[in-house]
């Protein structure tokens, strides 16, 4: 594919805190320089940064035309204070601050809003999340204020009934989105939510020894699974490595590889269409 629906020029798939402080007291031109240039090796024309506080991705976007790169980018992701990605993002207390949030991201040129509304994937254990998701009415709330706002909305989210609310109520695309079940992959299809699963951040892990490896082949296998269902019931699903996670680096291609093996011969076709719909959106 010639774009990646999901990455973080931020990280660079090796350590994320070195990363970060990499560019801590500015972005560092030269490693984005480097980046761009891998994804232009690879016939890489779109790119959709997941955000970061620090200007990393802003930057990207002003030097990637110089590689016939579009680049988009919601600047800082949105959290709730004291849940998952204030590492990364812009914590809110209350939706009053986060509209606040919002606002100011129109102000300084924000392509679309990222909200975090779940944990991550325990790696070591199957079926668990290092944290459930924000209670279904505010996920509502945080999807209509930024609609509100003329923005579409990328979700950051895990476990069905996260990713289900988020559907329901109108997210424009759904990142990761692990354990998923019939009911939140139906609400995903139903609506026309792009579905980006970025199974490279877990079939990657493959192998490496970092984490326990009968828990990534099942959490790998049941991710495989649910997107060949998501096809099946007509789903929209677009290719995004989360480039710079761990054992992800920039210019990844192995996101086509493991979506091969759950869409089979129809992968370009599918992705091809969801990416389209990402582009227009986003």
């Amino acid at each position: 594919m010639n774009c990646d629906c999901h990455m973080h020029m931020v990280l660079d798939g090796v350590d994320w805190r070195s990363a970060i402080a990499r560019h801590s007291q500015k972005p560092d031109e030269a490693f984005i320089h480097k980046a761009l240039e891998a994804y232009q090796r690879n016939g890489v024309v779109y790119l959709r940064d997941g955000g970061d506080r620090w200007g990393v991705g802003a930057k990207a976007r002003e030097l990637a035309p110089q590689y016939g790169i579009s680049y988009r980018t919601p600047l800082a992701p949105l959290c709730q204070e004291g849940h998952y990605g204030a590492f990364i993002g812009e914590c809110y207390v209350n939706l009053k601050e986060y509209a606040r949030l919002v606002a100011e991201i129109r102000q300084r040129g924000g392509d679309f809003i990222k909200i975090m509304i779940s944990g991550l994937m325990d790696f070591n254990q199957f079926g668990v999340l290092t944290e459930e998701g924000l209670p279904a009415s505010q996920i509502r709330e945080l999807i209509h204020i930024a609609h509100e706002e003329g923005f579409s909305v990328m979700a950051h989210a895990n476990g069905a009934r996260t990713i289900e609310a988020a559907a329901r109520w109108g997210v424009d695309s759904i990142e990761h989105g692990a354990y998923g079940d019939a009911d939140a992959l139906a609400a995903m299809a139903q609506t026309g939510t792009v579905w980006v699963p970025t199974l490279s951040t877990i079939g990657n892990l493959l192998g490496k020894g970092r984490f326990q490896e009968a828990a990534v082949a099942a959490i790998l296998d049941s991710a495989l699974q649910n997107v060949a269902a998501f096809h099946q019931m007509g789903g929209l699903l677009a290719p995004g490595t989360d480039a710079g996670a761990w054992a992800v680096p920039h210019g990844s291609m192995t996101e086509t590889d493991w979506l091969e093996k759950a869409l089979g011969a129809e992968t370009e076709e599918v992705l091809t269409r969801g990416a389209g719909v990402i582009r227009e959106k986003f």
